[in-house]
């Protein structure tokens, strides 16, 4: 990896500011197919790189597959250390940059959301989502760590999905990361024609909302972003109302963001599967703006907040059923976990830890857009 010093450092810093390369992939997976969906992750990794030569390189969340409701998503949860974990390590290594990607995780005797940061030594740095949202809770649990990770770039955090577009994230690294690095599985409205006039509204408010937010949390924590999102046309189910399909879209929005706000690359669902790069000068920087008092960085239509608290409890007792009733593949195999922190060649089965690593980190500009290979 190389950086480039562009004078001194901000508070908060290590040292140097630098200059970096960072690129996220957009890519347009399908349900449940984790075999293929890691296939494909990988290939557009390598073709970002081989375009870029970025520093880091960040697939979305839920990258073996689209976090929707439905029956096969019981089966994608993967061990923590296992084929995902693998994959992110192996690639950080040989293309000698750091690269992050998230999925469901078995840790311990639950599953979580986590999202992984691998470097070309061979260190992880794993976050947990904080909260499942909504159909989330029918395959994973909460997470209970900060989601800084310290790296050879210096501290990043790393929000996940509405993480992105929560008050509390802000509050817990403003001013504390050089970059925000993470990525997105945001879904949107039922196709349901009758409601066409109301959902579709808010459509398009779900969307301005997952294009708009990683602007606003990098000003508000005051430092730039990248986040890789998922694209494309998805069919699930709708929870409560057997029989009823969920058509709707994956949004995309992928992008790199400087600590202003300023979208420096993006993909929006028009542009489809791909990747994004651009140059940032990493910070962390005096803020650019405040932080909002209440739950949502910006505020949800309020379709989302009349389903939210029932659809959140709805999943978390349709999780513990199926738990409880041993209706999860990942219970059949041994349990094992790792640290938050794993260090070099030390990448084996541990102890669970909760315990995250921060520290202070370094600065960052220049937007690349390219369509990947269909």
């Amino acid at each position: 990896m190389s950086t480039s010093a562009t004078g001194n450092a901000a508070p908060g810093d290590s040292g140097m500011r630098r200059r970096i390369t960072v690129a996220a992939i957009q890519p347009r997976l399908e349900i449940g197919e984790v075999d293929r969906n890691l296939a494909r992750i990988e290939d557009l990794i390598r073709q970002a790189h081989r375009e870029h030569s970025p520093e880091l390189i960040v697939a979305p969340e839920a990258m073996t597959s689209p976090t929707v409701y439905h029956p096969s998503l019981r089966a994608v949860a993967r061990p923590v250390d296992g084929a995902p974990y693998q994959l992110l390590v192996r690639l950080a290594r040989e293309l000698d940059c750091l690269v992050g990607g998230g999925f469901v995780a078995r840790r311990g005797d639950d599953t979580r959301g986590t999202y992984v940061l691998a470097e070309p030594d061979g260190t992880t740095h794993l976050h947990d989502k904080d909260q499942p949202s909504m159909w989330e809770h029918h395959y994973y649990t909460p997470g209970h760590d900060d989601g800084l990770f310290t790296t050879a770039l210096g501290t990043l955090g790393c929000p996940m999905g509405f993480e992105w577009n929560r008050s509390r994230t802000a509050r817990r690294l403003r001013g504390r990361v050089a970059l925000l690095a993470g990525g997105s599985n945001w879904w949107s409205y039922p196709n349901w024609p009758p409601l066409d006039p109301w959902l579709g509204r808010d459509h398009q408010y779900n969307v301005a909302v997952a294009r708009e937010m990683p602007a606003w949390q990098a000003r508000a924590v005051g430092a730039p972003a990248v986040i890789a999102s998922h694209v494309g046309a998805v069919t699930c189910r709708t929870p409560l109302l057997p029989g009823v399909p969920w058509k709707t879209i994956l949004v995309g929005e992928s992008q790199v963001v400087d600590h202003d706000g300023r979208v420096l690359a993006r993909m929006s669902y028009d542009d489809g599967e791909g990747y994004v790069a651009a140059e940032v000068t990493l910070g962390p920087v005096a803020p650019a703006a405040p932080i909002p008092d209440g739950f949502w960085m910006m505020p949800q239509a309020f379709t989302i907040h009349a389903v939210w608290h029932y659809q959140n409890l709805f999943g978390r007792l349709s999780y513990a059923a199926n738990k409880r009733r041993r209706r999860f593949p990942w219970q059949a195999q041994p349990a094992t976990d790792l640290p938050n922190y794993v260090r070099g060649d030390t990448a084996a089965p541990a102890e669970p830890d909760d315990g995250s690593t921060a520290d202070a980190a370094p600065d960052a500009r220049d937007p690349i857009t390219k369509a990947a290979d269909r």
